[in-house]
């Protein structure tokens, strides 16, 4: 994997994947067919979707743990605090040899900088929540998220895709 491919991907996705409008409605179309893309593959994981301060989905799936709950509100608590994808994040700390904790004293029991939350942005208002699955490594989680958002948005995932490893 390359952390500068990786952080450039990420970025042009965060660029792309944009809402013109969000609401508790979608966010239940999303968090469905994340449960559904889930369920058809056999993954044990968790979705969660938020706005800022109100959740709106949350799906455990067969063989998910209250780990996976509590990794996904880490990783949506990362999203809140840097209004970037968990995993982005994750990459530039690896990238400077630091932590959350080192750089921004963030506690590790409220915040993951690990793949798998990917802000919930919406045209001309910013980033408004989070998209989080918890459950596979953190690569698949952020990619997961990131072929459901495509779906949604009526994008190419191919062409936003990480680079295969």
């Amino acid at each position: 994997m390359d952390i500068v491919h990786d952080l450039q991907a990420i970025a042009a996705q965060e660029k792309a994947l944009v809402f013109p409008h969000f609401d508790a409605d979608r966010a239940w179309q999303v968090g469905g067919s994340l449960h559904e893309i889930a369920k058809a593959r056999s993954l044990a994981l968790v979705v969660d979707i938020r706005t800022f301060g109100q959740p709106l989905f949350l799906s455990a799936l067969d063989g998910a743990t209250p780990d996976n709950v509590d990794w996904a509100r880490r990783k949506g608590n990362v999203v809140a605090q840097f209004r970037r994808s968990s995993y982005a994040v994750g990459l530039r700390l690896q990238q400077s040899a630091s932590t959350l904790a080192d750089k921004h004293g963030l506690a590790s029991a409220d915040y993951a900088a690990h793949g798998g939350a990917f802000p919930l942005i919406v045209s001309h208002a910013g980033v408004i929540g989070s998209v989080t699955v918890s459950g596979l490594p953190q690569r698949g989680d952020h990619e997961l998220v990131v072929e459901a958002l495509c779906t949604h948005l009526g994008l190419d995932y191919g062409k936003l895709a990480l680079a295969k490893v």
